[in-house]
């Protein structure tokens, strides 16, 4: 739960109060907390360096709360950033220096954020970050409960404009919480039908007006000729699903395709992996598990445009159905592909989805998916590409930096396109290994023809199998839940 309060933050009743502090010289000071009392102030500026107190970026540090009605102070770092929240930059301090606070004091009941909140701006940064960083993902196992009550102390606690940022905050964090609790789920819980199962699930919870559901099984994707996703899941015991979730609003003002990637596991196929590090392959469903949720909250906020959401579901397995390289499929719509590498999946089940969005004539067509170890080897583990068309490509990165995220925008070279050629097929399902982030994406663009187009490679920054930060916690992530619905809100207006 969270809400908005005007009390004085040093009689707030709540386990421990959170202020924003920031380096000065070799000591740090708080940031609009005038109300500390002095003894503890004193001690943060005169004695902060000792304590180990530096203000840096995603620093957590808890003090007895001397003079407070909370047992504990607790000091998060906003580092060197500005906190002006109606700058990009601001907006992301106060909210990762937020999440960090939040997500540092699992356990507790109550928490109050006393960080600096001037306009509803601000107010939406702290709550989306504080939102944020309060997630655990206990299915399987007993964890610390995230922070139960979260209190925003604001002097624009009676400002529509701030209790709408709150309202916003919510709904976009329950986004990014079950995107991150699909891609955290175990694969043998969520495989294609049961993936499809939680799509009208979470649309029956949504209360949402507008939405509505449609699961293609196996015998209606081999009629309806999607062979890349017939292709990659033949392998599995467990068939592949397509998944459309549409949103239409009354009187929408536009029409936007978003396509996932949901290998809901992939082994690779008969081009087996390598078994170290095979076990986050749970998570090459993320693209899909990204679009469901944004369509949820888009139908959720009322935008008025229309989305279509579309789920491409397999589970690549090697058995002795399963594809094999040298196969040739046919796309939705005909185009021949020979398969030279079963692991280059992700493109495959794409295309297919890529063709359906296609086919109804949206204006924009936005495809997310961990498709490639090479978009890790290119911009590592915290920063996503985005690849398509000119205009498509700059707006999906205006997006981004707006909500926060690091996507990079990254080119299709022409010249690429020869990697793909096939002696037997219209195209190869994979070309030379340098660039291998831009050859799949020359890949799916052959299925977009003029459409507007942007796709997103996030296959680092899906799965944190490093430590946690800021708002960000170990496993799934939620990245590109943001980026997606701060587009859609920008079309919208």
């Amino acid at each position: 739960m969270i809400s908005l309060t005007s009390t004085d933050p040093a009689r707030l009743d709540v386990e421990a109060v959170v202020v924003a502090v920031r380096p000065q010289g070799t000591s740090v000071i708080p940031v609009d907390a005038d109300w500390l009392p002095a003894e503890l102030a004193r001690q943060i500026t005169q004695d902060g360096t000792r304590l180990g107190v530096t203000g840096a970026a995603d620093e957590v540090r808890r003090l007895p709360g001397t003079g407070l009605t909370a047992a504990t102070l607790v000091l998060t770092g906003l580092g060197d950033a500005t906190v002006d929240a109606a700058t990009p930059e601001g907006a992301e301090a106060l909210r990762r220096a937020a999440g960090a606070a939040t997500r540092e004091l699992a356990g507790l009941a109550s928490v109050a954020l006393a960080l600096p909140t001037p306009d509803a701006a601000a107010v939406g940064a702290v709550a989306e970050g504080a939102l944020l960083g309060a997630y655990a993902f206990g299915r399987y196992h007993e964890q610390d409960a995230p922070v139960a009550r979260v209190e925003v102390v604001t002097p624009r606690v009676r400002d529509k404009a701030a209790k709408a940022a709150l309202a916003r905050a919510e709904v976009l964090a329950a986004a990014v919480h079950a995107t991150r609790d699909l891609v955290n789920t175990a694969p043998n819980d969520l495989y294609p039908a049961a993936f499809a199962d939680a799509a009208k699930a979470a649309v029956k919870a949504s209360g949402a007006k507008g939405l509505k559901v449609t699961v293609l099984d196996e015998k209606a994707l081999l009629a309806g000729g999607y062979g890349g996703i017939m292709g990659v899941g033949q392998g599995s015991a467990r068939p592949p699903r397509l998944v459309k979730v549409a949103y239409a609003p009354s009187r929408a003002t536009g029409h936007v395709a978003l396509v996932g990637k949901g290998i809901t596991f992939d082994s690779g196929g008969i081009s087996i992996k390598p078994a170290a590090g095979m076990e986050a392959m749970k998570s090459d469903m993320a693209g899909a598990a990204a679009v469901l949720h944004t369509v949820v909250a888009a139908a959720q906020l009322g935008l008025p445009v229309a989305v279509t959401g579309w789920l491409c579901l397999a589970e690549n397995m090697p058995s002795g159905t399963a594809q094999r390289p040298s196969d040739v499929i046919t796309i939705r719509g005909g185009k021949t592909v020979e398969v030279l590498n079963t692991d280059a999946e992700g493109r495959l089940v794409m295309a297919d989805g890529l063709v359906a969005a296609v086919e109804e004539k949206p204006d924009l067509v936005v495809d997310i998916a961990t498709l490639t170890g090479a978009q890790m080897v290119a911009l590592g583990h915290r920063v996503s590409a985005v690849m398509g068309t000119d205009a498509a490509r700059a707006e999906l990165v205006d997006a981004a930096h707006g909500a926060g995220e690091q996507f990079w925008p990254m080119p299709l070279p022409a010249d690429l396109r020869a990697g793909l050629k096939s002696k037997v097929a219209d195209l190869a399902n994979i070309g030379d290994r340098f660039g291998g982030m831009l050859t799949a994406g020359i890949f799916l663009q052959e299925f977009v023809g003029s459409t507007p187009w942007a796709h997103l490679d996030v296959a680092g920054p899906a799965f944190n199998e490093r430590s946690a930060f800021g708002y960000t916690p170990v496993g799934g992530t939620g990245v590109g839940v943001r980026t997606l619905l701060r587009l859609l809100e920008q079309r919208a207006s």
